[in-house]
């Protein structure tokens, strides 16, 4: 498969980049700042440099084309305050989810994060950023040419993964390691059987795999 990332060098798009590369993918990482490229390619992945708080749908949907599958695993960051959330974490979404209608590429999954809620109340920064997540999801999910997953994360931590998780519509609060998050999206993005579900994920019981094909129905 040839799968194009969007936040290319975030630190769950790092580790998922390793895994594809690692399993014959093709993979290119979407990045704003040319010298993370290096990063990237140690990964294994291409690099590719492109803002996208300040490209076109056609710009970003040329990086699509030939693409088997999309990930959005960009993020304004923990320190940025409130305007980007909404540049990036809904803006930048929906312009990404837009580029892949337009480029024909189906299969898009989304990292989101648990809690997020267009309608969330609240002034904090956090608040924001849920409000932001919520209203990009509410986007994507309506967009009938995509076959969109999301997944909603619970506390992410830099803890050993373990490859265990728990995978359900609704899980309750825990947290989870970034590397069983990117374990698990490297299983969604070839399983297209999940498509049309919001999934809450926090660590668990399960083997990545095992989860996956629970959800899809298999």
């Amino acid at each position: 498969m040839r799968i194009v990332i969007a936040g290319g060098h975030g630190q769950i798009a790092l580790r998922l980049e390793r895994l594809l590369s690692a399993r014959g993918d093709e993979v290119a990482g979407i990045i704003r700042n040319a010298e993370q490229g290096d990063d990237l390619r140690d990964a294994g992945a291409e690099p590719v440099v492109l803002d996208l708080e300040s490209a076109s749908v056609e710009e970003v949907a040329a990086q699509l084309r030939d693409a088997d599958a999309a990930v959005f695993a960009a993020g304004a960051g923990p320190g940025s305050g409130a305007a980007r959330k909404d540049t990036v974490d809904k803006n930048a979404a929906v312009l990404f989810a837009d580029a892949a209608v337009r480029a024909g590429v189906r299969r898009f999954v989304v990292v989101s994060s648990m809690g997020a809620d267009p309608a969330h109340q609240g002034d904090d920064v956090f608040d924001v950023y849920l409000r932001a997540k919520g209203a990009a999801d509410a986007y994507v999910t309506g967009l009938d040419a995509l076959d969109w997953t999301i997944v909603r994360p619970g506390a992410l931590t830099n803890d050993r993964g373990n490859s265990l998780v728990r995978l359900e519509a609704h899980t309750g609060r825990g947290s989870i390691p970034r590397a069983d998050v990117a374990a698990v999206l490297a299983e969604l993005v070839e399983s297209p059987a999940t498509a049309g579900l919001t999934l809450e994920l926090i660590s668990g019981s399960a083997p990545v795999s095992v989860a996956v094909k629970s959800v899809a129905g298999n």
